[in-house]
């Protein structure tokens, strides 16, 4: 494979590229990789290639033409990537994809970036590696050519050592051990000694399962799972974290159609499928808080209606708890948990100016550090006095599209976007 780097620092690659299995691959020609200098092309007589951005600000901007003139002094490119924070980013499918190419060109900007005019005079892909800031693109360059490299046809001394890998297969890859058999009083796995490839095999797997799903369990959501993986996984209920997300809709206090600020009446189906969203994703208990006790008769009757039969919509129901307010679910629930829940608001419309907005991802953090209650508003939604009691407010679902879900309807999507299946 040939790999042409664009970069103003070639010799950042000196010592990666005469080092280990890189070193190798390329005294064997098995990786033949060249260095294109801007500062060779540019027509200024100190080699400057940057100049100071159009409308201000800090820092300097890579010009576009050296690198484009150095683009164009390649015979044959090939596919040709900027590294960019903005790019797709570099998981081991682009690896392997990137793999099956006989040429790549990596362009590797520094400063505050290249000017954007570059991509538009000469074809070429963003690629990222990491959320990370960098100082510029050759560790992200780096670090493609090593991911791609080991899957270039003898650059591994065995093929299946490529396959067998972390990310391969989607999945976090088992532990691995060598001598000596035991390692100040901490054993190898004795299945790993018995010689029962069949075992081993099976061991493998699970324990490259259990990794994923203790410390990357948003991977198993693309992974290529059999029955016999999910069976498994799902018999590992020690290793799935706390779901400390609890549900409470309101019926006060809630803004009226009128615009006002009052009590809402229960609805048999927004009781029923919340509860029935809360049992799927194992949450905590769904408190329904209404100050009005003929509502909450109402409730009682609902939840004796749907619990008295055989079935998962009795289990399902079983999780509601009746409260009188917001407060009285708080207690409820700090009882419960040991600890006062935080509380996280949810609206159609965007939070006004000054209240924190909360995306799912930083909910889903927020239940690592204990109980947070998700409330719900009935009606037009939450009224003033219970946002101001919030920590912050979830983004609205369709925050750029009207919005025409039914509490039902968004509590199941919002528990999907915060839990999801693995977390």
């Amino acid at each position: 494979m040939d790999i042409h780097i664009v970069t103003l620092f070639p010799e950042f690659f000196h010592s990666p590229l005469r080092t280990s299995l890189l070193g190798k691959a390329t005294e064997a020609g098995i990786l033949r990789i060249s260095f294109h200098n801007p500062r060779d092309f540019t027509a200024d007589r100190h080699g400057h290639v940057d100049d100071a951005p159009y409308g201000g600000g800090p820092g300097m901007v890579m010009q576009a033409e050296p690198v484009l003139d150095a683009l164009k002094a390649i015979p044959d490119p090939g596919r040709t990537l900027l590294m960019s924070p903005a790019g797709r980013s570099l998981d081991h499918a682009l690896a392997a994809e990137l793999a099956k190419n006989s040429r790549l060109t990596l362009v590797c900007g520094r400063y505050e970036g290249i000017d954007a005019r570059l991509s538009l005079c000469f074809p070429m892909e963003e690629v990222r590696v990491g959320d990370a800031v960098l100082n510029g693109g050759e560790t992200a360059a780096l670090a493609v050519i090593e991911a791609v490299g080991r899957l270039v046809p003898g650059f591994l001394g065995k093929v299946a050592s490529a396959a067998d890998e972390t990310f391969a297969e989607g999945l976090l890859e088992h532990p691995h051990y060598t001598r000596p058999p035991d390692l100040h009083g901490h054993a190898v796995p004795e299945i790993l000694l018995g010689g029962d490839h069949g075992r081993i095999a099976l061991w493998r797997r699970q324990t490259a399962l259990t990794a994923t799903l203790e410390r990357r369990p948003e991977l198993l959501e693309e992974a290529p799972l059999t029955r016999r993986d999910v069976e498994f996984l799902a018999s590992c209920t020690s290793l799935r974290p706390a779901r400390n997300l609890s549900f409470c809709l309101l019926h006060h206090p809630v803004f009226l159609e009128e615009g006002t600020i009052g009590t809402s009446s229960l609805t048999n189906l927004d009781v029923h499928d919340i509860a029935r969203v809360s049992r799927t994703y194992a949450m905590g208990p769904f408190f329904v808080a209404t100050p009005l006790e003929d509502q909450r008769r109402i409730l009682d009757a609902i939840l004796a209606h749907w619990t008295t039969g055989p079935g998962d919509r009795a289990k399902a129901l079983e999780t509601v708890r009746p409260a009188a307010s917001l407060e009285e679910a708080e207690d409820m629930l700090a009882e419960r948990a040991g600890k006062r829940p935080a509380l996280v608001g949810t609206s159609a419309r965007w939070p006004d100016d000054g209240v924190p907005c909360l995306t799912p991802r930083q909910v889903r953090d927020m239940c690592r550090d204990g109980p947070v209650m998700l409330c719900l508003g009935t009606a037009r939604g939450l009224a003033p006095e219970v946002t101001r009691r919030c920590r912050g407010m979830l983004r609205p679902l369709r925050f750029m599209n009207d919005n025409h879900l039914s509490v039902r309807g968004a509590a199941a999507i919002l528990a999907d976007r915060i839990l999801g299946d693995c977390l």
